[in-house]
């Protein structure tokens, strides 16, 4: 906690101060729009970006993370209370924050707890899958506020602020770094005056309302926004503790995987390394921050934490300063802010939303593995179709699915040996030596209940397949080379195989056991029982059954 405070260096500053303003320009926007997204006040994103941020600074572990707001966990966060509390009412506020709270207890005690590695329960393609799906009903539920009613009522003069705003905050992301490289602008500055697009489109469209006075011809603007430091309480709701449960466990673990992300990311940029459990332990902490100080969910920004990093964020100061920076905008009068017009918020998270649509993890699952392609298809869809917390659960089922489908079909390879050498290979892909009576496996899973069906039935079919080609089978050896493990059921299996292969006068032998299966087969009845040998080499195995085979008339 706070190591990085312990060896902090002047020259570190200047980074930090440039970063925590550039973020805090990027988030001001952002926070609100987020808030809304969540169907809360926009005051509350804004308070959602103070004391979180200071939070994760104590316990995180990523020193560019930028903590606050984000599209997918906002989405998640107003799906869970629209059935439960009018869009920016007091108990919206209540139940977000109550959401936020148990999703930081969560966050906090895995941290404690070292649970970190069940971030490995949602495969990248399925994680894809539904940021994509959660991308398009963002984009879809912003259509309106956009064009300031539904397709078939278009609002005139919101469509026009919106749309203008869309396009040009399009044109700034397509040409403006390249325009500003034109003008003899570094690359870096430039792509850090283009994150800043969003800001300038806001307070060009600000003006608009205020001098051509648009509210008077209905195009909606965020209204008052309460000026001075949020107060530090939690406000809990008795009666929603059961509907908030399942929702907030979801959004704690859309928290961790697209935080951890982020922070994985930026990390190997900088050469740095992420404590896993400390990241829990941050978001955790800035998530009960927020509870008691007005916020909703908050999580690691995949786009602010890389400005913040290429702004020259060294340390967690930078996120500190930008919270800092929100904190004086809430002090001064906010009147300015009052007239943001709603479409063009909309278009600030549209553009940026769209941007998360992952169509290239679809293009190379397809081209590598079509069942993660049809998982993230899957997922996408589920989410679109059934609803944000319905597409996480599918995720994660299609993830374990598809790996229990894989580790069900384990790889099982006829080998041989590769002539001259001590190497031995697949028959089936590489031209090798072969034993006329010996049948050598290698087993490339793990044995245990859930394959060892699979292997057995494969060994069959062999052996009935040589029979059939009028060849006999005197040994069969399973090279064990990559089994890590094997469970009772896997053990209860390979003894039954050999007494199977017995009746047949076939012996099994096994090669290559490694030193921590072997110490467990030796406290079982299998080694007693062989039929043949362990070998401690396939190529022993070879040579030892080889002469044997030479020797029988």
């Amino acid at each position: 906690m706070l190591l990085w405070l312990k060896h902090y260096r002047p020259e570190l500053l200047a980074g930090d101060v440039s970063a925590g303003v550039i973020v805090a320009l990027m988030l001001l926007p952002q926070s609100m729009a987020y808030a809304m997204l969540a169907g809360l006040p926009p005051v509350n994103g804004l308070y959602a970006s103070i004391l979180p941020a200071i939070a994760y600074a104590l316990f995180g572990s990523s020193m560019v993370q930028s903590v606050g707001p984000m599209a997918i966990t906002s989405l998640m966060t107003g799906t869970a209370l629209a059935a439960l509390a009018p869009p920016g009412s007091a108990l919206s506020v209540v139940l977000a924050g109550q959401m936020a709270l148990i999703a930081g207890v969560v966050l906090f005690l895995c941290g404690m707890l070292r649970l970190g590695f069940l971030a490995g329960f949602l495969s990248r393609p399925v994680m894809s899958g539904f940021i994509t799906g959660a991308s398009l009903l963002i984009t879809g539920g912003q259509i309106e506020p956009l064009l300031g009613g539904p397709l078939a009522a278009i609002h005139l003069p919101s469509a026009i602020v919106g749309l203008s705003s869309l396009l040009a905050l399009w044109l700034a992301q397509r040409y403006l770094v390249r325009g500003l490289g034109a003008l003899g602008l570094p690359r870096s500055v430039a792509d850090m005056v283009s994150r800043l697009a969003p800001v300038v489109v806001l307070v060009v469209a600000t003006a608009a309302v205020g001098v051509l006075d648009l509210t008077r011809l209905g195009v909606q603007v965020v209204g008052e926004i309460p000026s001075g430091m949020p107060a530090i309480q939690l406000m809990l709701s008795a009666d929603h503790w059961r509907s908030l449960l399942v929702p907030a466990l979801l959004v704690a673990f859309m928290i961790f995987l697209s935080s951890q992300s982020a922070a994985q990311s930026l990390a190997l940029k900088r050469g740095e390394r992420i404590l896993t459990n400390h990241e829990l332990l941050g978001l955790g902490a800035a998530n009960l921050a927020s509870a008691v100080s007005g916020g909703f969910a908050v999580t690691g920004s995949i786009s602010r934490s890389a400005v913040n990093y290429s702004a020259g964020a060294n340390t967690p100061l930078a996120s500190v300063i930008s919270a800092g920076l929100i904190l004086v905008v809430l002090w001064v009068p906010t009147t300015w802010v009052s007239l943001l017009p709603l479409p063009a918020l909309a278009a600030t998270i549209i553009l940026p939303v769209l941007g998360m649509i992952d169509l290239k993890t679809l293009r190379d699952a397809w081209r590598y593995d079509r069942s993660d392609a049809g998982a993230l298809l899957a997922t996408s869809a589920g989410v679109v179709l059934l609803g944000v917390e319905e597409g996480v659960i599918l995720g994660v089922v299609l993830s374990l699915a598809t790996l229990i489908w894989r580790s069900s079909r384990p790889h099982i390879a006829v080998i041989g040996r590769i002539p001259g050498s001590e190497h031995f290979r697949n028959v089936e892909r590489h031209q090798v030596d072969t034993l006329p009576e010996v049948l050598m496996l290698r087993i490339d899973a793990d044995l245990y209940f859930g394959n060892v069906g699979v292997v057995f039935d494969h060994l069959e079919s062999l052996l009935k397949a040589r029979a059939a080609q009028g060849l006999r089978t005197r040994h069969v050896v399973l090279v064990m080379s990559a089994v890590s493990l094997i469970d009772t059921t896997g053990l209860y299996a390979l003894i039954e195989i050999n007494r199977s292969l017995q009746a047949q006068r076939i012996k099994l032998h096994l090669s290559e056991v490694k030193g921590p299966v072997m110490d467990r087969l030796q406290q079982s009845d299998l080694l007693g029982q062989l039929g043949g040998q362990v070998f401690l080499s396939t190529a022993q195995a070879f040579r030892s059954l080889g002469e044997g085979t030479a020797q029988t008339p």
